[in-house]
């Protein structure tokens, strides 16, 4: 005879109920995770909001939630995001849509994607972001090719490969910097010389960018 638990179902019966539902949830995540890859498109630009030491003081400056982007290439068949993080580098899809805060990414495109991301487009996205592959990841955020930041990255590509500027370039001085945490982190990158003329482009102002649409989120 089975052994009864607390609740007074059988243990067993209990065991085999949790495994089922598990194995459930399971499938339900790894279809909808295939899904989600399915969606992905070259040229599709991708936004979650970093685990980073400096999304919060990003986040506060620009009154967005997104603090970190990339772009969509694939290699071999398989989505990547090609992204400014430690340096200029591809990381492959799954890796990338994990690290955001709560699993959390938004997947957008521009809306006349099917007439201007042809493959002569795309190839031209291609050319300009190789030749940014391996630049360090630029903490003092500068205008210049020297050190690359992610949405600074993807404004370049769209920029230089086919004359599309994704969202509006704006001044340093233009961002809300009163926090107490956006100020620390302002001492901390530039001392008391803070670029306030700096040409600057931030996830929050290309998620806005009324040339795109959302085509899948999680």
């Amino acid at each position: 005879m089975a052994k009864i638990d607390d609740a007074g179902f059988p243990k067993r019966t209990m065991l085999k109920k949790l495994l089922l539902f598990a194995a459930f949830v399971l499938l339900i995540l790894s279809a909808w995770g295939d899904s989600l890859v399915n969606k992905l498109r070259k040229g599709d630009i991708v936004f979650h909001t970093s685990r980073s030491s400096q999304s919060v003081a990003i986040q506060k400056a620009t009154h967005s939630k997104y603090s970190h982007m990339g772009i969509v290439f694939f290699r071999a068949g398989a989505p990547y995001v090609y992204e400014a993080i430690k340096t200029v580098q591809y990381t492959p899809w799954k890796k990338w849509s994990s690290r955001g805060e709560g699993g959390h990414c938004v997947v957008k495109r521009l809306k006349d994607a099917e007439r201007i991301l042809t493959t002569e487009a795309v190839a031209k996205l291609r050319q300009v972001a190789t030749k940014l592959r391996g630049r360090p990841y630029d903490l003092t955020f500068e205008w210049s090719d020297e050190r690359i930041y992610c949405s600074e990255l993807v404004w370049k590509i769209y920029d230089r490969g086919l004359g599309l500027h994704i969202g509006r370039l704006q001044k340093l001085s233009e961002f809300d910097l009163s926090d107490p945490i956006v100020k620390a982190k302002l001492i901390e990158r530039y001392s008391m010389a803070i670029p306030m003329e700096e040409t600057v482009i931030y996830p929050g102002e290309m998620y806005t960018f009324d040339g795109l649409t959302i085509v899948a989120e999680h």
